[in-house]
């Protein structure tokens, strides 16, 4: 599912032009705010993915498909009209292409440095401002950060910034460990 997020070359057009289109009409906060809760629905939902990725589906019932989860939403007209289109044209598998490509074109825009930190366990609000202060100072960007729990890691954290992960979790320190005791 993470080949899901790739940004694709019609994918970063498409968001390209959504995000142009939002900025231009003023609405980029709530076209954001809509892809946002689309990318956890396309996440939450095989049912979704199967939608927007099914060979079998012609355009057009992607498109109705589509239009209707945005109704239901109640998407910003933007986002609904958006989502159309890339359906009509049989683009709709390229959604999660779309909405990096998006997250990206926004942060640039806002200067936002997005940020994503693994954890064994559930982050506290203290461990969360500390961690957010640590990556504010060493970025010298507000970072907007998201947290994501992984028990595979044992402990320790993964953060993403970018294109840069820094990994200091127990799973790779030990795999690490192991990796040197074969060698001696």
């Amino acid at each position: 599912m993470a080949d899901d997020f790739r940004t694709t070359e019609v994918g970063a057009r498409y968001a390209q032009a959504l995000f142009d289109l939002a900025l231009e009409s003023g609405r980029l906060e709530a076209v954001r705010a809509d892809l946002a809760s689309l990318k956890s629905a396309w996440i939450e939902s095989a049912d979704l993915r199967r939608l927007a990725t099914s060979p079998i589906l012609s355009a057009e019932d992607q498109q109705k498909g589509l239009l209707a989860i945005a109704r239901a939403a109640k998407f910003d007209p933007t986002t609904s009209n958006f989502l159309g289109l890339l359906a009509q044209n049989g683009r709709a598998r390229d959604l999660g292409g779309v909405t990096t490509g998006f997250e990206a074109l926004y942060a640039r825009h806002a200067g936002v440095v997005a940020a994503e930190v693994v954890s064994a366990r559930a982050l506290t609000a203290a461990q969360t401002r500390a961690i957010e202060a640590a990556l504010s100072s060493a970025l010298g960007k507000v970072p907007e950060m998201t947290a994501r729990v992984d028990p595979a890691i044992l402990g320790g954290l993964k953060v993403k910034v970018g294109s840069k992960l820094f990994d200091a979790s127990l799973k790779t320190k030990l795999d690490q460990m192991k990796f040197a005791l074969k060698r001696a």
